[in-house]
C-alpha cells in the first residue's frame, strides 16, 4: 500500500529526492509539452546577470516568479518559461579590471580591447553552475537550456533593428547635454540608473561673498557644490522676489533675498546691535546684468577666448526662496538649470573639470578629485576673505550604482532617445498595467512618467551592444538594422561578423553622399536596453519567429523588485512604447526587499546578510517559499529571520504532514484502497460534509485569489483549512479509525480524508511544490499508475459547488467560535479541559441543534449546554470615566460624571451601550452622552460561574464541581497519562495492555471502579491496582502521587 511516513519529516532530505525525480523523469518539459495546445499565459524572467551571486532576495523573486506560472499551467494555460541572462554592461567590465589588474578605460586600452572583450564573456558565466543550482534547489521552473543571452549576435541584431526604427522616427539624436556622469567608469548613466544609487551624505556648502564691481558691496550666494566655483560665470536670481541691500553687523554690505534675511544673517545679532540693517529693496529683475568680481582668476582667459561677457547677475524662476540667500551661483558646465541660463544669456562654456573627475590645470588644485577639492575650495575663499559660511547640510548624493563613485553632472555630448515626445503615450500604456500594488504603478512609477526625462543611451565603454549608427566626416549619418544591411554597404565586414566591439568597429560603410568611409561611433549602449528589448531580441525577431513573438507578446504576467521600477519595468515600457506603442506587460507585482529581523538592509559589512545557500539547506526551499508568500504583501519588506520561518513551517507544513502521515498509518494498518470505493457512494457524516465543504469552498478561495494575484489571501486560505481539516475533523473523528474491520462509517471517513489531502496538495503545490508532490506520489501513485506522472502534471482542482453547504459551515463556524469561549472560560477559571463540568450556558443570535450542542458538549467536557438570554445575568459591570477623553471634553462636569457612574445599574448600562453605542447621563449640571471610548468598563464574575463573551457570543460555564464529577476528571486524566505511556513506550496504536498503578488508595479505588471506561479507550485487557510493572512512570493527578505501569500482553 502506501510507503510509511515518519511525523518528525526532515524536508531538505526529501526536496532533493523531489528534484531528482523531476529531472530524471523531465517532469518540468512533460509540464510544458502537456499543455501545448492550451491558450498561451506569457511570463517573461527579468534576466540575472550570471557575474553576480545569487541573494536572499533572489530567492524571493524565484518563488513568485515560479509560483504564478505553475499555477496558471494547472489552470490548462500554456506558458512559456524562458530564461535569460544579462551579459553587458559595467559589473562585468569592472569585474575583469580586477581580475586582469587593470585601473580604468587608459589601462584597458594599453591592454588591448579584444582580449579584454575576451575575458568579459567568459566573466558573465562565473556563476552560472551556482545560479542553475540555485534555481533548481529553490523549485524554479525555467527553460535554463535554450536561454537568451543578451551578448549573442541575434539578440544584438534585434536590437539594431529597434534602434534604427528609433533613429529612423526621428527620436535618437546627439545632444551636448549635462548628464549624470561616473568619472571613475568615464561614462554618463540614464536618470533611471541615477535613481538606484542615492546614498545619504554630510558635506559642507559654501555661502560666499562676490564683490560687486564698482561698489563696496558683495552678493551673497550659496551652493552645495564647491569645486564648481573655479568654473563660475554668472549668479542668478528670481527676478519676482524681493531682494535687499543690507548693511551687516559684521560690517559688509550685503545683496540678499529679503525672505532668507534672519535666517542667513541673525546670528551675527548681538544684544546692543541688530543683525543687519537694510539700506534699499529691488525687485529681482533690478539686479539683472549687474556686475562683479570673478572669485577665480584662472577664468578670465576662457571667458575673453571665447570673446563672451559673464561675471553678472541674470535671472530665472527656477530660484526659490526655501535655501541658502536667494542668489545662486552658476557654472553652465555642471548643472541643467544653469545650462538653460548659460543658453538664454549666451555665457561663456567654463568647464574646468576632466572625464576623470579631476579639476584642470588652469586651476589651482589641478589633478584634484572634485569631492576632494571641496575644502581646499573653502579654505582659499576664507583666506581671501569671500567665504561667509560654511555650513554642513545633509541631503541624498548619487552615487554610481556600479562603482560606488560619487556621480557629477557634466556637461557631454551623448546620445539620447527622446521620450520626451513619448510621454502622452508612455502614460497611457502604463494605465492599461495592472500594477501591484496600483499604489506604485499609478503613484510612484506613474509621476515619473509625468516627469520623464530623454534616455541617455550611450555609454562611453567597451562590452556592450555597439550604438548602430555610422558617421561620415562629411557630417552624414546612417543606422545599420541588421547584419544583412551593413554587409550590403560594406566592403570589409567579415561573414561571420560579431557584433561587439572592436570587431566592429573596423567596419566601415561607404558615404552615399560623399563617397567616402563612414566609421562607426564609438559608444555602445546602456545594458537597459538589452534587458528591455527582451521581448522581441529573445525570439531574434523581426529576422525570424514572427509568429511566436506575436503570439507571446505582451506579457501576461512579470515580477521583480521594487528596485527595477525604474530599471527593468521603465526600460520594457520605453522600448515597447517606442517600437509597438503598447504595454509590453498586464500584470506585475513588486516585491519588496527583504531585511533582516531588525527591519535593517541586509548587507555583509553589517553582517546581517543571511546566505541563501545556507538558509535553503537549513529550512528547505518549500518553508522559505511559505514564508514568502505568507509574511506580508509582496511588495512590503520581508524581514526574514529564523523564528519566521519555522513558524510558518510548523503551522501549515507540518499540520498539513501530520494529517497525512495519521491517514497512512491507519490506512496501511485497514490495507485501505481508496481507489475501491468512490465518495458519492459513501454515507457520509455531518462533519465529512462540513469538511467536504469547507474543502470546495477553499479550492474556490484560491483558485479566485492567485487568478487575481492576491497571493497571501490564497495562502491564507490554505492554512486555515489545513488548520480545520487537522485540529477540528481529524481530532474529533480519531476514534472512526479506531474500529475493527471496514465498515460504512469508516470507508467515509478515509474517503472524505483521502479526497481533503489530496485535493488540498494539488491546491498548495504551486507555492510547496515539493512537499505536495511527495504526498501526491504516496498517496496517489502508489495506488493509481494511471493516474498524471506527477502532481505538477494534474489539473488545478475544480470546485464541487453542490458540495458547499454555507449554512452548514456558518453553523460549525459558531460551534468553533463558542468552544474557543469556552476554554478562555475554563482557563480563567483554572479547570482543566479533562475535568467534566456540569452546565454551560450560551448567548447567540439564533440556536444550534443537538448535534452541534454534542459536539459542544464533547469538546468542552461539559455535561448540559444550554442556551439563553440571561447570560448577563451570571456577570457584573462596572463603570468608570477614561479620564484622558472624559478630562478634556467635560472638564468640570467629571466628577458628576465620576459620582453617577459609581451609582448607575452596571448590566442596564451595558445593554444601552451595546445598543445605542453610547450611554446618556442626567447630571445635576445637564445631560451629558458618553461614547465607548469615554468608558472603563470592568466585569464582576458572580460566585460559581465565569463568562467570558466575544463577537455577540456569550458563555458562562457553570465552575461547581460535585463528588462525581471530580471522580470523572480522574478517569479523563488516567487515560490521558496511559496514552502518553503508550506512545512513550513504543507501543503500536494496536497494541493491547496491562495496567497497574499504586500509590494513591484514592486513584486506584476510582480506577477499578470505573477500569471498563478506561479500558476501553487504552486498549487495557487487565487493570490492577498492585506494584507497577513493564514501562513504569510516576504522575501528580490532581494533586495525588501515583505510578503506572504499562505492558504490552
Amino acid at each position: 500500500m502506501y510507503k510509511s511516513i515518519s511525523p518528525n519529516l526532515n524536508f531538505v532530505e526529501e526536496e532533493k529526492k523531489v528534484e531528482k525525480f523531476w529531472e530524471d523523469e523531465k517532469i518540468f518539459e512533460k509540464s510544458i509539452d502537456s499543455k501545448a495546445k492550451g491558450e498561451p499565459y506569457v511570463f517573461y524572467d527579468g534576466p540575472p546577470t550570471a557575474n553576480g551571486k545569487p541573494h536572499i532576495g533572489h530567492v524571493l523573486t524565484r518563488v513568485i516568479k515560479d509560483m504564478i506560472p505553475r499555477y496558471r499551467t494547472m489552470k490548462g494555460y500554456m506558458v512559456p518559461r524562458k530564461a535569460g541572462w544579462d551579459t553587458h554592461g559595467l559589473p562585468v567590465e569592472l569585474e575583469v579590471e580586477k581580475l586582469l589588474g587593470l585601473d580604468g578605460k587608459e589601462q584597458i586600452e594599453q591592454y588591448g580591447l579584444e582580449p579584454f572583450i575576451e575575458h568579459c564573456k567568459e566573466s558573465v558565466w562565473k556563476y552560472k553552475g551556482m545560479w542553475e543550482d540555485f534555481s533548481k534547489t529553490v523549485g524554479f521552473w525555467a527553460d535554463m537550456e535554450n536561454p537568451y543571452v543578451t551578448y549573442d549576435n541575434n539578440f544584438i541584431e534585434s536590437e539594431w533593428w529597434a534602434l534604427k526604427k528609433i533613429y529612423e522616427k526621428g527620436l535618437l539624436y546627439k545632444g551636448f547635454k549635462i548628464v549624470p556622469y561616473c568619472p571613475r567608469c568615464g561614462t554618463p548613466l540614464s536618470s533611471h540608473e541615477v535613481a538606484q544609487g542615492y546614498k545619504s551624505v554630510k558635506e559642507r556648502s559654501a555661502v560666499v561673498r562676490f564683490k560687486v564691481v564698482g561698489e563696496d558691496a558683495y552678493f551673497l550666494a550659496w551652493t552645495t557644490t564647491p569645486w564648481t566655483l573655479p568654473s563660475n560665470v554668472a549668479l542668478c536670481v528670481n527676478p519676482d522676489e524681493t531682494y535687499c541691500k543690507v548693511k551687516a553687523a559684521d560690517g559688509y554690505t550685503y545683496y540678499i533675498a529679503k525672505a532668507l534675511l534672519d535666517k542667513v544673517l541673525g546670528k551675527l545679532a548681538t544684544e546692543n546691535t541688530p543683525a543687519y540693517e537694510i539700506i534699499e529693496e529691488y525687485k529681482g529683475s533690478e539686479l539683472e546684468y549687474k556686475e562683479y568680481e570673478p572669485l577665480f582668476d584662472c577664468v578670465k582667459p576662457v571667458c575673453e577666448k571665447q570673446n563672451k561677457k559673464g561675471h553678472y547677475i541674470t535671472c530665472d524662476t527656477y530660484v526659490t526662496m526655501t535655501d541658502g540667500t536667494g542668489i545662486v551661483h552658476i557654472a553652465p558646465a555642471f548643472g541643467e538649470d544653469d545650462a538653460k541660463v548659460g543658453r538664454r544669456y549666451d555665457l561663456p562654456f567654463v568647464q574646468f573639470v576632466d572625464g576623470k573627475g579631476n579639476l584642470t590645470e588652469e586651476t589651482p588644485y589641478a589633478g584634484i578629485f572634485v569631492k576632494k577639492a571641496d575644502p581646499m575650495v573653502l579654505k582659499d575663499l576664507d583666506e581671501k576673505g569671500l567665504l561667509f559660511d560654511a555650513p554642513k547640510f545633509e541631503h541624498d548624493y548619487p552615487y554610481c550604482w556600479r562603482c560606488d563613485t560619487p556621480l557629477i553632472y557634466y556637461a557631454r555630448e551623448s546620445w539620447f532617445i527622446k521620450m520626451t515626445d513619448v510621454r502622452d503615450d508612455l502614460i497611457r500604456n502604463n494605465d492599461t498595467i495592472n500594477w501591484i500594488p496600483e499604489s506604485i504603478g499609478k503613484g510612484r512609477f506613474g509621476d515619473w512618467l509625468k516627469n520623464v526625462q530623454d534616455w541617455g543611451i550611450s555609454r562611453n565603454r567597451y562590452w556592450g551592444t555597439p550604438l548602430n549608427i555610422w558617421q561620415c566626416e562629411c557630417g552624414h549619418m546612417h543606422s545599420i538594422g541588421s547584419i544583412e544591411e551593413l554587409k550590403s554597404m560594406s566592403d570589409n565586414c567579415p561573414d561571420n561578423i560579431e557584433l561587439h566591439r572592436p570587431y566592429i568597429d573596423a567596419v566601415t560603410i561607404k558615404c552615399p553622399h560623399c563617397g567616402k568611409q563612414m566609421h562607426r561611433v564609438p559608444e555602445v549602449i546602456d545594458c537597459w536596453f538589452d534587458s528591455g528589448s527582451m521581448p522581441f531580441a529573445q525570439h531574434h525577431y523581426p529576422f525570424e519567429n514572427k509568429e511566436l513573438f506575436e503570439s507571446q507578446f505582451p506579457a501576461d504576467f512579470i515580477s521583480e523588485a521594487v528596485d527595477q521600477t525604474r530599471g527593468w519595468f521603465y526600460s520594457l515600457l520605453a522600448i515597447s512604447t517606442l517600437i509597438f506603442n503598447k504595454a509590453p506587460y498586464k500584470n506585475v507585482i513588486v516585491l519588496g526587499h527583504v531585511q533582516d529581523e531588525n527591519g535593517q538592509k541586509m548587507s555583509k559589512s553589517k553582517g546581517n546578510a543571511v546566505d541563501p545557500f545556507e538558509a535553503l539547506e537549513k529550512f528547505g526551499a518549500d518553508a522559505i517559499r511559505w514564508y514568502f508568500y505568507t509574511n506580508s504583501a509582496p511588495w512590503l519588506p520581508n524581514r526574514f529571520h529564523d523564528k519566521a520561518v519555522t513558524e510558518g513551517q510548523r503551522k501549515f507544513m507540518g499540520t498539513l504532514w501530520n494529517t497525512y502521515a495519521f491517514y497512512v498509518l491507519y490506512a496501511n494498518i485497514d490495507e485501505f484502497d481508496p481507489t475501491k470505493y468512490s465518495l458519492k457512494d459513501c454515507k457520509l457524516t455531518v462533519m465529512d460534509k462540513w469538511l467536504l465543504s469547507k474543502l470546495n469552498s477553499m479550492v474556490r478561495s484560491v483558485d479566485d485569489n492567485l487568478a487575481d494575484y492576491r497571493i497571501p489571501e490564497a495562502a491564507r486560505a490554505l492554512q486555515e483549512f489545513v488548520d480545520d481539516m487537522s485540529n477540528w475533523y481529524v481530532r474529533r473523528g480519531r476514534e472512526r479509525y479506531w474500529v475493527q474491520g471496514l465498515p460504512e462509517d469508516k470507508i467515509a471517513a478515509y474517503m472524505t480524508l483521502y479526497t481533503a489531502l489530496v485535493t488540498t496538495a494539488k491546491a498548495a503545490a504551486p507555492m510547496i511544490p515539493f512537499m505536495t508532490e511527495s504526498i501526491y506520489q504516496n498517496l496517489v501513485r502508489s495506488v493509481d499508475k494511471t493516474a498524471p506522472e506527477s502532481i505538477h502534471l494534474c489539473d488545478f482542482p475544480t470546485v464541487d459547488s453542490s458540495a458547499i453547504d454555507k449554512s452548514l459551515e456558518e453553523n460549525m463556524d459558531k460551534v468553533l467560535e463558542i468552544v474557543v469561549l469556552g476554554r478562555a472560560a475554563r482557563n480563567g477559571s483554572s479547570l482543566k479541559n479533562r475535568q467534566p463540568l456540569g452546565t454551560m450556558y450560551v448567548k447567540l443570535d439564533g440556536t444550534l441543534d443537538g448535534y452541534y450542542t454534542d459536539i459542544i458538549r464533547d469538546e468542552l467536557n461539559i455535561k448540559n449546554v444550554i442556551f439563553t438570554d440571561k447570560v448577563d445575568d451570571f456577570v457584573s459591570y462596572r463603570f468608570k470615566p477614561q479620564l484622558k477623553t472624559v478630562g478634556p471634553k467635560f472638564g468640570k462636569q467629571l466628577n458628576e460624571i465620576r459620582t453617577a457612574l459609581s451609582e448607575i445599574d452596571g448590566n442596564k448600562a451595558k445593554k444601552q451601550l451595546d445598543a445605542d453605542g453610547s450611554l446618556t447621563l442626567e447630571l445635576p449640571s445637564g445631560t451629558v452622552v458618553l461614547q465607548a471610548e469615554d468608558l472603563l468598563i470592568e466585569t464582576e464574575q458572580r460566585d460559581g460561574f465565569y463568562t467570558v463573551s466575544d463577537r455577540g457570543i456569550t458563555v458562562a460555564i457553570d465552575t461547581t464541581l460535585t463528588k462525581e464529577l471530580i471522580e470523572e476528571g480522574f478517569v479523563r486524566e488516567l487515560i490521558s497519562k496511559i496514552q502518553t505511556m503508550r506512545k512513550e513506550a513504543g507501543f503500536n496504536v494496536t497494541d493491547h495492555i496491562s495496567v497497574t498503578l499504586s500509590g494513591s488508595d484514592k486513584v486506584a479505588e476510582i480506577a477499578l471502579n470505573k477500569k471498563d471506561d478506561i479500558a476501553g479507550d487504552t486498549l487495557a485487557d487487565f487493570l490492577a491496582a498492585a506494584e507497577p510493572d513493564g514501562y513504569v512512570k510516576e504522575w501528580d493527578i490532581n494533586g495525588e502521587k501515583v505510578s503506572i505501569g504499562v505492558k504490552k500482553v
